[in-house]
């Protein structure tokens, strides 16, 4: 597929913008001249296959390993330039694979924590409530499951308040009750102004949270921007799922028989259309003229998964 890169955007609203971004690793090209822009405020997401690039980027926004070529801004300071070490006080990380003390207590991690990032240990507690670790503060990590362990580490990119969070795959080992209170607490973030970057191999968990999000594969950014301006973008097929008793499937299929649509079959208890976006309201209208054998009526849009895999095969 040819290469659909987007132009960056205005950046004037940007708290970070990276410009011709690569990374290079002896013949290996981890990152590949990467634009991005991220706004203040919003949720972006950073999708793509395991090895695309999304860690090494994290890495390098955040100053852990320096880029071969181009540049990267971080609140309007230079990402390893002189005036980049107060700017990374205002950041909390979530690396995907989270290593903690065993021996040390959920209370003495962040404590632990505070004191490198020069946050106030008073906010340890209240970081370990956040989370719904308050019950856990007194025991050693070592008794933590997995879910818990990635609770604390989110505790630990909360110190600090910080104003830019970057969120490595970090629903890792979360039960669906931890899940939907991480999403909720990232909510309450953004309703405050924080600037959140996400990536998750989950993508129907993301595609309705997310305000944008970019598609990485083999170190490029492919596309960016809403699910919605993608889904538009690739131009997928939607599919309609009409329910109409058995002895009017033929009614449908007569109905749409004049329209350009894609797919018409009956499926136990409806009838699947599948057309091109530019045929929906053709087909709706069409449908609609059934004299009420129409008992309920689905439009599935293309999922982000539809999307990612549009983009990057």
């Amino acid at each position: 597929m040819a290469d659909t890169s987007p132009t960056p955007t205005d950046s004037g609203d940007a708290v970070i913008v990276a410009r011709g971004v690569r990374k290079h690793y002896g013949a290996i090209h981890a990152v590949d001249g990467v634009d991005l822009d991220v706004r203040s405020g919003e949720l972006f997401g950073l999708i793509g296959h395991n090895g695309a690039g999304k860690s090494t980027m994290f890495k390098m926004m955040l100053g852990l390993i320096p880029a071969t070529a181009g540049e990267i801004r971080i609140d309007g300071a230079v990402v390893g330039g002189g005036n980049f070490r107060a700017v990374r006080r205002s950041v909390g990380y979530l690396p995907e694979n989270v290593v903690l003390y065993d021996n040390l207590t959920g209370l003495e991690t962040l404590q632990f924590f505070a004191r490198l990032k020069a946050a106030p240990l008073a906010d340890c507690t209240p970081a370990l409530e956040r989370v719904g670790l308050a019950h856990a503060a007194k025991r050693r990590v070592r008794e933590y499951s997995k879910g818990m362990r990635q609770r604390l580490g989110f505790a630990q990119a909360l110190l600090g308040k910080p104003r830019i969070l970057f969120l490595d795959e970090p629903t890792t080992g979360l039960d669906p009750e931890a899940i939907r209170g991480f999403y909720a607490i990232l909510r309450q973030l953004k309703s405050e102004g924080v600037t959140m970057v996400i990536t998750s191999h989950i993508l129907a968990e993301i595609q309705e949270r997310v305000d944008r999000l970019a598609i990485m594969t083999a170190g490029k950014v492919q596309a960016s921007g809403t699910v919605q301006a993608l889904r538009e973008e690739m131009d997928l097929p939607l599919w309609f799922s009409v329910h109409v008793a058995s002895e009017d499937f033929d009614a449908v299929r007569s109905a749409l028989g004049h329209l350009p649509v894609i797919a018409i079959e009956a499926r136990d208890d409806h009838v699947a259309v599948q057309c091109r976006r530019e045929s929906k309201m053709a087909v709706i209208e069409a449908l609609a003229g059934l004299d009420g054998r129409v008992r309920d009526l689905t439009v599935r849009e293309p999922s982000l998964e539809d999307v990612f895999f549009g983009f990057s095969d």
